[in-house]
């Protein structure tokens, strides 16, 4: 199969500002390859969101992201915005800090190997998640494609977009991140419902995964699939500050699911309303703003190259 002439949407800022640095060698690698392709730099958060829908109105059959997953997420909403979700494939060149959601899809980190891809460009199928919520007292409609939450992951995400953080580095940024929101950051109680179920409980946090990964390579959903039609939602009930900093390397590597202070549930509606003080929102690693909330699955929704 022919790869299809291709839009670029490339975000220069991610990973600290490294793809901007990096991108005329991936130009490079492209051309060398014989992609085919026309690319646009963005120039602002919400860019890609904007060049993606141009992309999808112009007739483009493959658009690829180059950045990290806030990227993915911005290009996917133009998808939406544009009214033809399906209509376009999704390629992705991770360079940014977390690189979380290819490791679900399988695609390569390694940049040459991810370009080769799309030469001949096999295409799967995949779930994407819709997030409700209000934003300066609107209504916010917005997809994410691999996961979303509120509590203390949130509020590590809000920490990590900051800029001296994302210079570290995914894994890095992340572990200090969480460490600086231990010391200031208190479980709260929420009501939460799955499928119609409400589970009224303080807990540390919520996360709606749709792929197995998030925060910089944590193991956060390990039985995760992305299209199953379901969330997987991680749920730390009240769990103190000394056994959550013990227990984060256990996130990463997938064993967290035994602690007596962690459920995971699947559904594929959810809605989060607080019920003590205010509680972040993030998705695809991207803050947001805060609940109430509600999530819910677009199965089948999304074909991206892997």
């Amino acid at each position: 199969m022919k790869s299809p002439f291709a839009k670029v949407i490339v975000n220069p800022a991610a990973g600290a500002g490294r793809t901007g640095r990096l991108w005329p060698r991936l130009a490079e690698m492209f051309r060398g390859h014989g992609l085919r392709f026309e690319h646009d730099l963005t120039e602002a958060p919400g860019h890609a969101t904007e060049l993606a829908r141009e992309a999808v109105a112009r007739g483009h059959e493959l658009v690829i992201s180059v950045g990290g997953d806030g990227t993915i997420n911005e290009v996917v909403n133009g998808f939406y915005d544009s009214g033809s979700l399906n209509g376009t494939a999704l390629g992705i060149v991770s360079t940014g800090t977390g690189s979380d959601y290819i490791r679900s899809l399988g695609i390569p980190r390694r940049y040459d190997e991810a370009c080769k891809r799309f030469l001949e460009p096999r295409q799967i199928t995949v779930d994407l998640g819709v997030l409700e919520y209000a934003h300066n007292g609107h209504p916010v409609e917005r997809l994410f494609v691999n996961f979303a939450g509120t509590g203390f992951d949130a509020e590590i995400v809000r920490r990590t977009n900051q800029r001296q953080y994302k210079a570290l580095g995914g894994l890095a940024a992340y572990l200090l991140g969480a460490l600086t929101t231990v010391i200031t950051y208190r479980n709260r109680d929420i009501s939460l419902k799955l499928d119609g179920e409400t589970l009224d409980r303080r807990a540390c946090a919520v996360i709606v995964n749709n792929g197995k990964y998030g925060g910089g390579g944590m193991f956060t959903a390990p039985d995760a699939t992305l299209d199953d039609g379901l969330f997987d939602v991680l749920i730390i009930d009240d769990i103190g500050k000394l056994d959550l900093v013990r227990s984060l390397p256990r996130i990463y590597k997938g064993t967290h699911l035994t602690h007596p202070k962690v459920t995971m549930k699947r559904a594929k509606e959810i809605e989060i309303a607080p019920r003590d003080g205010r509680l972040p929102l993030q998705a695809d690693g991207e803050p947001l703003g805060y609940v109430p909330a509600r999530f819910r699955i677009l199965p089948a929704a999304l074909k991206v190259v892997v």
